[in-house]
């Protein structure tokens, strides 16, 4: 995840983290990565947050409950090997295919001209598939929606592949979370949940700011008074309870009948929502920044361990001078 903010929000717990944690739990060995340089892309002229950005996002993995013991959690730009990889694929990566990229086409809209672009923009593909192949993964935690992005990875690794006659990436698969519906939850305002649209609950929020931002959530426009019929599929406080409420299926049944108002749905998805992530909040303050520097240090070195080997045989299949 890129480190564009001190602290993720639930949209991120549901759409990735969640799924990285249960991975772990079913005993797959997991490189779960800080992302700074990507953070460069966009970030390249307010680069001063990006390192304590880094340390938050640190512990949201943790307290989410990426276990350092069992994963590791490191930062990107204390792997070099990242670095090394991305220059080798950029010099057998056709330029054609980083330009049909959607990823590409949406950030440079977004940038607002040809002028403001960096080649950093351009490549980040490249980079991505080196993130991932360093590690030459059985398969790599994604939603349904984000698969396409990571397809150029695949390619570039079968080219070079091709290339040198070695075959030393696999193809990775995509492990997709069997609970889709988690992965789509809405901002505040049933837009896509992200931090410049002001939307999000974060993982650190405190309880009683979690209430004030629920009391503004976005409900059923036609529903004025409480026996007014809701229509909870385009509720955004209806769609937490359905994650966060063991009784969501009753909410949504009292509320689509019109037995309940509005209030009494954002009261009840509070105090679910402050309960589900008490633990991790409670966690994530516990944390010291000097004991998160240690554990992505730590989580460097084993990420490096498995990076370097990648890279004595790409160095080999290349012909370069060891």
């Amino acid at each position: 995840m890129r480190p564009t903010q001190p602290r993720l929000h639930i949209g991120n717990y549901e759409g990735a983290l969640r799924n990285w944690v249960d991975l772990q739990n079913k005993g797959f060995e997991m490189f779960c990565m800080v992302a700074d340089w990507h953070a460069l892309t966009t970030m390249f002229e307010e680069t001063d947050q990006i390192g304590q950005n880094s340390i938050g996002v640190a512990k949201d993995f943790i307290a989410a409950g990426i276990d350092p013991d069992k994963s590791a959690i490191f930062v990107q730009s204390h792997v070099k090997e990242h670095a090394e990889l991305h220059l080798l694929f950029s010099m057998v990566t056709p330029l054609g295919w980083l330009e049909r990229t959607p990823t590409y086409k949406e950030k440079r809209d977004a940038m607002g001209g040809a002028e403001r672009e960096p080649y950093g923009l351009l490549g980040y593909p490249v980079l991505q598939t080196s993130d991932i192949l360093l590690y030459r993964p059985y398969g790599v935690p994604v939603g349904r929606d984000q698969a396409p992005h990571l397809e150029i990875g695949n390619d570039i690794g079968q080219r070079f592949n091709r290339l040198y006659g070695q075959d030393i990436f696999p193809t990775y698969k995509y492990l997709i979370p069997e609970d889709e519906t988690r992965a789509k939850l809405p901002g505040l305002d049933m837009r896509k949940m992200s931090k410049s649209y002001d939307n999000c609950i974060y993982l650190a929020d405190t309880a009683d700011e979690t209430a004030k931002k629920i009391k503004s959530a976005y409900t059923t426009p036609s529903k004025i008074k409480k026996d007014d019929p809701g229509i909870p599929e385009s509720c955004a406080v209806c769609q937490y309870l359905k994650v966060y409420s063991p009784n969501w299926q009753t909410q949504w049944e009292e509320d689509r009948q019109g037995l309940r108002g509005c209030m009494m749905n954002k009261t009840e998805c509070t105090e679910a929502i402050n309960e589900y992530f008490r633990p991790m909040r409670e966690l994530r303050a516990s944390l010291d920044d000097n004991d998160v520097r240690e554990i992505l240090r730590q989580g460097a070195e084993k990420a490096s361990a498995v990076a370097s080997q990648t890279m004595i045989e790409v160095r080999k299949a290349m012909g370069l001078l060891a």
